[in-house]
Formats: C-alpha cells, structure tokens, sequence
C-alpha cells in the first residue's frame, strides 16, 4: 500500500467504525437532554447574521435542535455517517435536512452555507484526514465556521474505547489559522462540564 493509501484507509476505517454499532452505541449514549445547549446556540446565533448552516458529524442533533429552532435560521443541515443517527435526527428535528455524507466529500457548492460548524468531531479524525476535512469545511462555508473540541497545545492521541486512532486533542483553533490565513478568530471560550458540556474549548471565526 502507497503512502497517499494509507490515510484514504484509515479514514475509511474511521468511517466505518462510526456508521456501525460503534457508532449506534455512541448515539445511545448521548441521547440525554440537551436543553443546557440552548443557552450557547442562542448567543452564537443572536450574535452571528446567519441564515444557512450546516453541522458536520450532527448524530442525533444535540445542537441542530437549537440552530434549526433559531428565528433567523431558514435552513439547517447536517451531515453524518451513522444512517440510525439521521433517522432518529429526522424524526425528532423535522426543520432540519439530514443527509449521509462523509465529512471529507461534503455534497454542497462552494459557500453553500452561511455557518459551517463542528462539535466533538474533528477530534476523531485521523491526522492524515484532518486536513481534507478541514478543506471541506472551510469550502463549504461563506462566512463563519465554528469548531467545539478538546484542546491540547500539541497533537496528543486519548485511549478511547479500545480503538486505536480514534480520538486526538489538537489546538484545532490554531490549525485551522495556520491553513487558512483569511480566517480571523472572532470569539473564543471554554464550555465545562459544570456547564453541562465537556470541557471543549470553541472556536469562531470569520473569513476576511
């Protein structure tokens, strides 16, 4: 196997963990309450002018319950591997579009959406795939992209769940500065579990 291989593999690998029951296990796992999110979705969206946003790796919608109730938002979207996921998305967030789409081939034009965002979700991609599914993002959005995830100021790989390469800490704020220079960080905060999140430190930006 080439080099240029093995990342398309792993990502695959990732992929497929996610769409089966290691994924179903994870959406069962956080089908919990997710009122305390109201509170931040509220702030972003009274803040940023958005009308169209997209979430990458939306489960069972956690956060698209609150973007896709939103007065301003006329559209929101999510994407992700787990079809059990969607169904249950589809059933419970009727206002929101769920599709099946891997994150490194989002099916959308170029600044389809206004937001473009992620939660907990770049942390478990591979280091080779990181970069395609950070492109996409960016792509994809006109003006905001938005990432929540665990920070660590050099890339640090967490045991999760058996599964090797499965989950990494990254300062994903400075990376995503460092590969698109027009991206101006216009916020950034830490959720803590003593806020009903998960210790994730979010990230805003702006493209200028």
């Amino acid at each position: 196997m080439s080099g240029g291989e093995r990342p398309l593999a792993d990502a695959a690998r990732l992929e497929a963990l996610w769409a089966g029951t290691f994924g179903d296990s994870y959406t069962e796992r956080n089908d919990k309450d997710s009122t305390n999110r109201e509170r931040f979705w509220r702030g972003v969206l009274d803040e940023l002018p958005v009308r169209r946003a997209l979430e990458v790796g939306c489960n069972l919608g956690a956060n698209l319950r609150w973007v896709a109730g939103h007065e301003r938002v006329e559209c929101a979207a999510g994407v992700d591997v787990n079809v059990g996921a969607l169904r249950r998305l589809r059933e419970s967030v009727p206002r929101a579009r769920a599709l099946s789409a891997s994150a490194r081939a989002l099916p959308f034009a170029d600044g389809a959406f206004d937001l473009v965002f992620t939660m907990g979700v770049l942390i478990h991609q591979s280091p080779e795939a990181l970069p395609a599914v950070m492109d996409e993002i960016e792509r994809c959005s006109r003006r905001f992209v938005l990432c929540g995830e665990y920070y660590a100021a050099e890339a640090t790989e967490v045991p999760y769940r058996g599964q090797a390469g499965a989950l990494f800490k990254r300062d994903f704020g400075g990376l995503y500065q460092a590969r698109f220079p027009r991206l101006v960080l216009r916020n950034q905060q830490f959720l803590s579990r003593a806020d009903g999140w998960d210790d994730v430190t979010v990230w805003v930006f702006e493209k200028r």
